[in-house]
């Protein structure tokens, strides 16, 4: 039996809209006919804030001299959601190719792996600019809550939120390539296990003396901090923004590195035994 291999591309092909934009095309068109996928960017995050934001009203009750508290829990959340959507959608993206065996199609066509990653960051992006501004809707609605309130510190925040997701998702993803679908739940369950140490809904200073420690090494750590310092204060110390950019910068490097030696490592083997 002859076995089909896959180069890559040679390094001075240039990257080609054309070929992301039928990516990203493909993807959105995966989109629109999965309810499961829907569910995900509109129907859970829904009951999350309105389960959320119920408990810390509930919360404010016992608390009356802290009325920050709903805005504190909501916006924790609601940025907490861009890590988890922009992480999801490389993740998952991935193992939709590995569970329909279709890798084998997608590189016996000229696409080039940057390109392949490129998609899966854009797809990210527009799936995040549907569903947060929803999330944004449902809070005001329901609770007379503008996200909005944070200014300008929006921008730096969300970038940084973004980061923190793709380096997470192309981590993952390496290692389901490396290890297969054996560890596909690391796709749900990864952004969770650091979670706890970004110090969503609580200062830093809650943690266990060990978990601080390993919180100064999580960049979304710094964001949540200096969020909480807005709400209360109207604004933050710049620095912890660069902080976390410079920590989300080098983690976002080893990660795509990590994903292209995966990659390579998968090419060596053959991509039918990824699966």
């Amino acid at each position: 039996m002859k076995i089909i291999s896959y180069k890559l591309p040679p390094r001075n092909q240039k990257m080609k809209f054309n070929r992301i934009y039928a990516l990203v095309l493909r993807f959105y068109y995966l989109f629109r006919h999965s309810w499961d996928r829907i569910g995900d960017a509109f129907y859970w995050p829904t009951i999350d804030l309105m389960i959320w934001g119920l408990t810390s009203t509930f919360f404010k009750s016992f608390a009356p001299n802290a009325p920050q508290i709903i805005l504190i829990v909501l916006s924790g959340h609601m940025f907490w959601l861009i890590v988890w959507r922009a992480q999801y959608e490389i993740t998952v993206n991935l193992l939709e190719e590995l569970w329909n065996r279709n890798m084998i199609n997608i590189f016996v066509s000229p696409i080039k792996f940057s390109e392949w990653v490129t998609s899966f960051i854009i797809v990210g992006l527009s799936k995040a600019a549907m569903s947060f501004p929803f999330a944004m809707l449902v809070v005001y609605l329901a609770y007379k809550i503008e996200i909005l309130f944070f200014s300008w510190y929006f921008v730096p925040i969300i970038l940084l939120m973004f980061m923190t997701g793709w380096w997470v998702g192309f981590f993952v993803s390496g290692l389901i390539l490396r290890f297969g679908t054996k560890v596909q739940t690391l796709a749900w369950t990864f952004a969770w296990l650091i979670g706890p140490f970004a110090a969503i809904y609580y200062p830093v200073s809650t943690l266990p003396g060990w978990a601080q420690t390993i919180a100064l090494f999580v960049p979304a750590s710094y964001v949540f901090e200096g969020a909480r310092e807005i709400i209360y204060n109207g604004y933050t110390d710049p620095t912890k923004f660069y902080i976390s950019f410079s920590i989300n910068l080098v983690y976002l490097i080893l990660s795509i590195a990590f994903l292209y030696s995966s990659f390579k490592k998968v090419l060596e083997k053959g991509l039918v035994k990824v699966y």
